[in-house]
């Protein structure tokens, strides 16, 4: 199946993201403090459940914008497909207080799900977030290519962009953005989302049909296990944090051959990993 409004701004839900409301704001007039009414506007966060073949299989908190990109680069970074055209056809539509993504697989790797889900169920819960069995965090990832390299000058291009591709987040303050950077530092795409996870989903949906490359992920948020999981697992060689990476991440990374930078500011930044994809790499 060919997606091919992932990269532009279509909105299938008919939901901009924003919800109006009234609030109170504390200010200091003619230096007294006091409170005044006016109105503002939040990110939407709606429960987005992703069924695969009638059967539900996850519901995350999500922006409702950019569903099918999401349901795409969730599937990629699950290793639930590996290629999109695994994914004969995806509806979105409302369903009770949330938002269905009703996904049609191909029968084999619908199987492979049901075979997966039988097997969690079998399992007694570890309790950690919600995953049956501890070996589940660590998923095996096949080891990257050293095929990208990526100078270090072009990097405070990417950044200076980043806020382009968040127009919720620049009227809330309320959401992270995950954007693929060209080797020249160019911003191509950019996703938000009031959860960094889901932003990069939507992110890598996007780019598995796009010619995207060459070039890295930027993202606006820390980097956790997860993000590195989920960018390695889509062929992501290189991936910039705005923040901090965990050990896990960084020990994950390191495993996988990933190059990870954290903290990623204007002149600034620290290589957590694999440094031979970045030139000038004295930035640390």
């Amino acid at each position: 199946m060919k997606f091919s409004d992932l990269d532009n701004d279509n909105d299938s839900t008919g939901r901009p993201g924003l919800v109006h409301l009234p609030v109170w704001t504390r200010q200091s007039l003619q230096g007294a403090q006091g409170v005044q009414p006016q109105d503002d506007m939040l990110a939407e966060e709606v429960p987005v459940a992703l069924v695969y073949n009638g059967i539900s299989h996850v519901v995350m908190m999500a922006t409702p914008r950019d569903l099918e990109a999401f349901a795409l680069g969730f599937s990629l970074s699950e290793g639930i497909i590996a290629s999109a055209t695994e994914i004969y056809g995806m509806e979105v539509a409302a369903s009770c207080d949330g938002i269905e993504v009703q996904i049609e697989l191909s029968s084999r790797r619908f199987m492979a799900l049901k075979d997966q889900r039988r097997a969690m169920a079998g399992r007694t819960g570890c309790g950690v977030c919600g995953v049956e069995q501890l070996e589940q965090i660590a998923k095996p990832l096949a080891p990257l290519p050293f095929s990208q390299h990526f100078d270090l000058q072009h990097l405070d291009r990417g950044l200076a962009a980043l806020s382009d591709f968040q127009p919720i987040g620049r009227q809330t303050g309320c959401t992270h953005v995950a954007a693929w950077m060209s080797a020249s530092g160019e911003l191509l795409h950019g996703c938000e989302d009031v959860g960094r996870h889901v932003a990069l989903d939507k992110l890598l949906g996007c780019r598995s049909q796009q010619q995207w490359q060459r070039g890295a992920v930027v993202v606006s948020s820390r980097a956790s296990y997860e993000m590195v999981q989920k960018a390695a697992a889509c062929g992501v060689e290189i991936l910039f944090a705005v923040s901090a990476a965990t050990a896990l991440a960084v020990s994950v990374a390191e495993r996988c051959g990933l190059t990870l930078v954290g903290f990623s500011k204007p002149g600034k930044g620290i290589i957590y990993t694999h440094p031979q994809r970045l030139s000038q790499a004295t930035i640390t």
